[in-house]
């Protein structure tokens, strides 16, 4: 990623959130869906996803919730703009990351698969995952990243940080898939930085948010796992995505930024 300096911004209106105040407020998050979901699972006597009740006790709810949560963190700041709106453009080509996450998602869904499991089953799903999205970057792209700008730090910094600390929660995986969580959060490390850079060339939260969601959509219904099936090449794609975006910035990374500050950035997050 090119590191370009950004300093002097105005800090946002609200209120200020201190580092450690920050990983509380993670700590809790990652609480809500990992401890909550396994009492609300086991109140439930559900403990799969292979089911339309199942996906609503083990995904919808835990996850809602942890939505809810999130969002109401963003209101008791007072950040709902730095959150939903970023100011900070970078160059029009970066736009091919989410195209390429696009296609991906609409290669790597198995639409038979689903057909299968009835429109009920796949509503049910689809949002989940939008809840997954929603809260991931309004936690991480959003609080997160806003804070570390509050905080100074250049946007080089912001990108590196924010997308680290996004791969690290994704440790708390331990408890439930074992060694395989750390892997993937070198990989989730990497998708925090692809959806930075379309939160910053959208000029919002939602399209990441909205992207995020379905692309773990996309995962999960090409998963041999989740729905019982023998193979999905499809399923490769959302895969393949990763190298493919990861090549295209390693090559142009210093074209990322605008050579020029823009008057937009300038203003970032004061108003």
């Amino acid at each position: 990623m090119d590191i370009h300096k950004h300093e002097g911004q105005p800090r946002i209106s609200g209120r200020q959130l201190s580092y450690v105040a920050f990983a509380v407020i993670v700590i809790a998050y990652l609480a809500i869906i990992q401890f909550g979901g396994r009492l609300i699972a086991g109140w439930s006597n559900e403990d799969d996803t292979l089911t339309t009740r199942g996906v609503i006790f083990t995904m919808v709810i835990p996850l809602g919730l942890a939505l809810i949560f999130t969002y109401g963190v963003i209101a008791a700041l007072g950040w709902w703009r730095p959150v939903l709106k970023d100011d900070r453009p970078v160059n029009r080509w970066v736009w091919v990351v989410p195209a390429i996450l696009l296609v991906a998602i609409l290669v790597g869904i198995d639409y038979s698969a689903l057909a299968e499991k009835g429109w009920l089953f796949v509503l049910v799903l689809l949002i989940a995952t939008q809840f997954v999205g929603w809260g991931e970057e309004g936690m991480f792209r959003g609080i997160g990243v806003t804070m570390l700008r509050n905080h100074g730090l250049r946007e080089g910094q912001v990108a590196l940080w924010s997308s680290l600390i996004f791969g690290a929660v994704h440790l708390s995986n331990v408890f439930g898939h074992g060694a395989s969580a750390v892997p993937q959060a070198i990989i989730v490390s990497l998708a925090g930085y692809f959806f930075y850079l379309t939160r910053r060339v959208s000029g919002s939260n939602a399209l990441n948010s909205v992207l995020h969601g379905l692309f773990d959509f996309a995962l999960i219904s090409g998963s041999i796992i989740l729905l019982d099936q023998t193979s999905y090449v499809g399923a490769f794609a959302p895969i393949l995505a990763y190298p493919i975006i990861a090549i295209v910035l390693l090559v142009k990374r210093h074209k990322i930024e605008p050579s020029q500050p823009t008057d937009n950035q300038t203003i970032a997050s004061s108003t």
